[in-house]
């Protein structure tokens, strides 16, 4: 299954924002490409909702962080095993999976541990200095070397008891076989013996009493055998392979329960690759194992996983600084930007489609790339970019409105069936920002942070009908804006609240002293507060004009010996 690619724009999204992800989204999945998908990283507002309700649209889904996270590279389809498996059972799926290790659980699909290829490598391969060892066959059962050697039972008894036994081959002579029997230390009921068609080697394993006679090959066993076998409660089974195979496959029948490790490697879906990488690296581990807070598995990964791209893809619509976008937004692949703002400091890791056009809103690159396509988009997605553009420039009215913006309008009216001056009523009469949300809330719902001459700032942007519902509020206001200067460490954080009817402004503004005393407006309130005649873009008025108060400040050094006593 495909990823997918999200389109998604900025952090505490204005309109434009929201309705460019979901215009672009369309055009892309209407030229095939269904894994776009439309997203945001910030909440709504009235003016969006206001947008969205009337052409009957939803919001996008929210996505706030997209930071790689072991989930993202799992695989949650884990071939595992659990406590009492056999060695055989384990060797069986990690030789028709083409994997190095297995984990282990219990109930409720706890994880009990893991058991590696290198495990077992080393219980199959003993020290030669324990030559005893090549032959144990710790914890297992008849049962369970039955199913080892998918063996004919001719008579079994306890088949299911856990018990530790040795396997030998009967391959010698009787008299050496008889001899070795008397001195061996290992007792007769603890002990196999494979044998081929040597029917006095059979004969004596059942009078000594042997827990286990297995004979080889397919080869047919006299009923005679078979009658002793039940008068002296030896099992007898009857193996396909030959002596040598089923003497290996026998030993196979141990349960994994002593081969365990206990204490593998694990983390936690949501921790994130960047936090992750360096206690991956400090473990040999094969596998790494992802559980629950309860100990559930939940997945598993590899070092060769953590090398492979991230999956998640973005696409960023009006915006093109990392400042700006959702957090985790530098370690994804970022694969496309459309947007009408100044170029940030945002970089990739290989050549992208980056659309930048100087207009008053994306939403107008994107309904000029359905008229270039030969596309016609739906009533609603046509309202919708209408919305875009009519918030984004004032319903034309701002500096930042440009021919391209005017026809295009025009001809998206004519699909949506709604004029521009109606939709632009219903958007600016919505309801107000500042009368309905929180100071916090409201330095925040259309808020952009920048940097510039090594300085870090933010400014908000509002719209109303008149300065009316502000009086009052500005001195909460500039309260919520000392918070967010000294929660996001800013230089200073501002305020633009907009008069839609006159086209001014009012700047409120916290920060450095000697900046705001920069500031040429004529200021209305306590020296933070500034009227600004006919401003009414932040993109191409506001952040040029603070660009260039920043880029003219004096050398720290200089300041301080100017700087009023």
């Amino acid at each position: 299954m495909t990823a997918p690619t999200y389109i998604i724009g900025h952090k505490n999204p204005d309109a434009d924002s929201i309705c460019s992800a979901l215009a672009y989204a369309d055009f892309k999945q209407r030229r095939g490409e269904k894994e776009c998908l439309a997203a945001r990283c910030g909440n709504s507002n009235a003016r969006i909702d206001t947008i969205l309700e009337r052409f009957r649209t939803p919001l996008p889904p929210f996505i706030g962080d997209v930071t790689p996270r072991i989930r993202d590279i799992m695989v949650s389809e884990v071939i595992k095993t659990r406590r009492g498996a056999t060695c055989a059972e384990a060797l069986e799926l990690i030789d028709t999976h083409d994997i190095r290790i297995l984990p282990v659980i219990g109930e409720n699909d706890l994880l009990e541990g893991t058991v590696s290829i290198f495990q077992l490598g080393k219980y199959f391969i003993p020290t030669m200095r324990e030559p005893r060892e090549m032959r144990r066959v710790p914890s297992t059962s008849v049962r369970a070397i039955i199913d080892s050697l998918k063996a004919q039972v001719l008579h079994a008894t306890e088949e299911d008891r856990q018990e530790d036994l040795f396997v030998r081959v009967g391959a010698m002579d009787i008299r050496s076989f008889g001899n070795f029997s008397k001195t061996d230390a290992i007792p007769p009921d603890q002990s196999i013996i494979v044998v081929g068609d040597r029917r006095d080697i059979q004969e004596h394993s059942i009078r000594m009493g042997v827990r286990l006679l297995v004979i080889t090959g397919n080869l047919q066993v006299e009923e005679e055998i078979v009658r002793m076998a039940r008068e002296h409660g030896t099992s007898l089974i009857v193996s396909p392979y030959d002596s040598a195979t089923t003497a290996w496959s026998t030993r196979c029948a141990s349960t994994l329960d002593r081969l365990i490790d206990q204490n593998p490697p694990r983390f936690g879906p949501e921790e994130s690759l960047r936090d992750s990488r360096r206690r991956i690296t400090r473990h040999n581990a094969a596998a790494f194992m992802v559980t629950d807070d309860d100990g559930k598995l939940l997945g598993i990964f590899t070092k060769t996983d953590i090398l492979k791209p991230v999956r998640t893809r973005l696409i960023l619509v009006d915006h093109n600084e990392l400042s700006q976008a959702v957090s985790g937004a530098s370690e994804v692949s970022i694969v496309e930007i459309v947007d009408h703002h100044r170029l940030g400091n945002l970089h990739t890791h290989q050549p992208i489609l980056f659309l930048n056009e100087p207009v008053g809103s994306t939403c107008t690159i994107i309904a000029d790339l359905f008229r270039r396509d030969g596309m016609t988009p739906s009533p609603e997605i046509a309202g919708i970019m209408m919305g875009g553009m009519i918030s984004d420039t004032l319903n034309l009215n701002s500096p930042t409105a440009t021919d391209k913006d005017r026809r295009l309008l025009q001809w998206l009216s004519g699909i949506a069936g709604i004029g521009a001056d109606e939709l632009a009523d219903l958007i600016f009469s919505s309801g107000s920002v500042i009368l309905n949300q929180t100071p916090s809330e409201v330095i925040r719902s259309d808020f952009k942070i920048y940097e510039e001459a090594e300085r870090r700032f933010s400014v908000s942007q509002v719209e109303e009908l008149g300065f009316d519902n502000f009086r009052g509020k500005s001195d909460e206001l500039l309260e919520a804006l000392a918070a967010l200067k000294k929660e996001e460490a800013l230089y200073f954080a501002a305020l633009l609240v907009t008069d839609i009817n006159t086209q001014n402004s009012l700047l409120l503004i916290r920060g450095d002293s000697f900046f705001i005393q920069q500031i040429p407006y004529p200021a209305v309130e306590k020296g933070e507060v500034f009227e600004l005649q006919g401003v009414v873009s932040r993109k191409k008025q506001l952040i040029p004009f603070i660009v260039g108060l920043l880029q003219n400040l004096p050398p720290e050094e200089a300041r301080q010996k100017t700087a009023p006593d």
